[in-house]
């Protein structure tokens, strides 16, 4: 993945990065990731 930054305008470029990234998925992705538990400790025993 690239943004080209144009002009110094880095908060244009990251508006661009987050949209990219929205779009395929990675915020959800991340959010799921973030609460993962290992099978072995989620199973009760």
């Amino acid at each position: 993945m690239q943004i080209i930054v144009r002009d110094n305008n880095v908060d244009q470029a990251l508006r661009a990065l987050k949209k990219k990234l929205q779009r395929e998925g990675v915020y959800r992705e991340m959010k799921l990731r973030r609460h993962y538990e290992k099978p072995s400790t989620a199973m009760p025993s």
